[in-house]
């Protein structure tokens, strides 16, 4: 590995890099089988005992309401508890290049006129998972 990709390993992946380099994660393998078929038959009786969860089924129970969702300025702004802190999202945003000067004043003016829950009543902690009923 040259020192480079060895640098850039380390910065993404600092704690797999370790891993690799030392011996603390290692898993031991204590048996191998010979034969293919008594190897078939040790896997057959471990899947026994674990239990078959239709997975295809629980997908389809969970609610869709969210799926490839974006919050807008005004879902960040509902998260916000003071007037300061949505002023901080507004910016933001506008040097993210995320909100247009415009809009920014248009928001600006609003939270100046009526306050930051103009915007909406607050968003709690998990407000989507309890939204779409899995919280």
């Amino acid at each position: 590995m040259e020192a480079d990709e060895r640098k850039d390993l380390k910065k993404m992946f600092p704690h797999l890099l370790r891993e690799l380099e030392t011996s603390e994660n290692k898993v031991s393998i204590e048996s191998v089988e010979d034969n293919p078929e008594s190897a078939e038959t040790a896997t057959d009786l471990a899947e026994e005992t674990i239990e078959e969860v239709d997975v295809e089924e629980e997908i389809e129970t969970v609610p869709d309401k969210f799926r490839h969702y974006n919050p807008t300025v005004v879902d960040f702004l509902r998260r916000c508890d003071t007037d300061n802190q949505a002023k901080e999202i507004i910016a933001y945003l506008q040097k993210r290049g995320e909100l247009s000067k415009e809009k920014a004043c248009e928001l600006k003016a609003q939270l100046a006129r009526e306050g930051v829950r103009s915007f909406g009543p607050k968003k709690e902690n998990d407000y989507y998972f309890k939204q779409s009923g899995l919280c």
